[in-house]
């Protein structure tokens, strides 16, 4: 087996998927792809994540919820985001969605179909499961990598199993509402969320394909 070839082929199929079908994923399969995921590294193995994985009746509450409170402005966020990036990073932020609402044929002066699309984002695109990342106290930044690094080989083994998945800071917009429905303590501080299952190869938002600057723009040697 060339490992080296497989590896390059799941990252480079792995990308952002925004609509999944509604079919929910084998228990068995879930834990063999978690299982994976936890051989991520950390500072000093400390493995300092907690991941919530909901699906059925308690997504189905979240996905009514989550809406409802963001457009109502009841926002509880464990960490700041504001969105507001700049130079070269406002660059890339624009082009990305100016790439997905392209994909959908949504114009830049259509602001209710660009809101509604934001708000699927609440609605975890359709998908049957979602992997919420917490970040127990009194961890920070440093653990905080750590918890990126899960997130990546738990998408990456998505990938290696076929199925797809969408990392959202959106989802870490209301806190203490997920904490509520999942009866998680409030010293598990809410990062992010990843919405996961089968793509829906029929969306055209699903034919958005973001860019990547060349590494000369984002690395350097040093000798």
């Amino acid at each position: 087996m060339n490992h080296a070839h497989a590896f390059y082929d799941v990252l480079e199929r792995r990308r952002s998927v925004r609509a999944f079908r509604p079919e929910p994923i084998a228990e068995a399969r879930l834990q063999k792809i978690f299982r994976a995921a936890q051989q991520a590294p950390s500072n000093c193995n400390t493995q300092p994540w907690l991941c919530a994985v909901v699906s059925g009746e308690r997504l189905e509450v979240l996905r009514a919820a989550i809406p409802e409170a963001f457009t109502a402005g009841q926002w509880t966020m464990d960490f700041p985001y504001d969105g507001q990036y700049q130079g070269v990073y406002r660059e890339r932020q624009y082009q990305a969605a100016t790439d997905l609402y392209s994909a959908m044929g949504i114009a830049r002066e259509d602001k209710a179909g660009r809101n509604e699309q934001f708000m699927q984002n609440f609605r975890f695109f359709g998908a049957p499961h979602v992997a919420f990342i917490f970040l127990p106290e009194p961890f920070g930044l440093r653990e905080a990598a750590d918890c990126g690094m899960y997130a990546q080989s738990l998408m990456l083994a998505l990938t290696a199993e076929g199925l797809a998945s969408c990392p959202q800071t959106a989802l870490s917009f209301n806190a203490d509402l997920v904490r509520e429905v999942l009866g998680i303590g409030a010293e598990n501080k809410l990062l992010f969320g990843i919405s996961f299952g089968e793509e829906d190869t029929d969306a055209a938002v699903n034919n958005c394909r973001t860019q990547r600057d060349t590494s000369d723009n984002c690395l350097r040697f040093f000798s």
